[in-house]
């Protein structure tokens, strides 16, 4: 019984440390996607629309995303901004209860904060601008990526973390069998 109680309080410490960990990571990344944002519009004083040339493969075009991933289901109107903002909030929780109920690895604490904090930053846009805000495009050979900024970044690097770990934590289990 002791060592159970032990290992439920070690268990506990854990989960508090990947807790933090994925906290952490989300309050860093929801800084520094609004910091660039703050510093493109207010700072450097970038224009909607306009293209500034920063290597011969990236540049920073201003534009508001009104729709999600893509600009795939735009929303023109302030009511359709508000749902997306409360969907991507709605997603932020649920993935703060994830990272507070389950028990994971530091790979999946990152992950989900990366996401967590991508989700609220592209949130405050749409309530603060109207749409997120979007400024780095890759290009190369006449092709040109769609245009990103630091909390998209941040979301494809969360949702890889978790695939990355979800097939790790497969091939160990997958070992473990006889």
């Amino acid at each position: 019984m002791a060592d159970t109680n032990a290992q439920t309080a070690g268990d506990i410490s854990g989960s508090g440390k990947m807790l933090n960990l994925g906290l952490g990571i989300a309050v860093a990344t929801l800084f520094a996607d609004q910091l660039h944002k703050w510093w493109m519009i207010s700072i450097y004083g970038i224009k909607l629309e306009e293209r500034i040339n920063v290597t011969p493969y990236m540049d920073f075009v201003y534009v508001i995303n009104k729709g999600v991933s893509y600009g795939m289901f735009t929303q023109g109107s302030q009511t359709g901004q508000y749902v997306l903002a409360a969907f991507a909030l709605c997603v932020a929780v649920a993935l703060v209860f994830w990272l507070w109920k389950s028990s994971h690895t530091r790979v999946t604490a990152i992950g989900l904060g990366f996401i967590i904090g991508g989700a609220v930053g592209n949130g405050i846009d749409r309530l603060h601008l109207g749409g997120v805000a979007d400024f780095i495009q890759l290009h190369a050979y006449g092709f040109y990526w769609y245009v990103f900024n630091i909390a998209d970044v941040a979301i494809v690097a969360g949702v890889v973390a978790l695939l990355y770990d979800s097939f790790v934590a497969s091939r160990k289990d997958a070992a473990k069998q006889p």
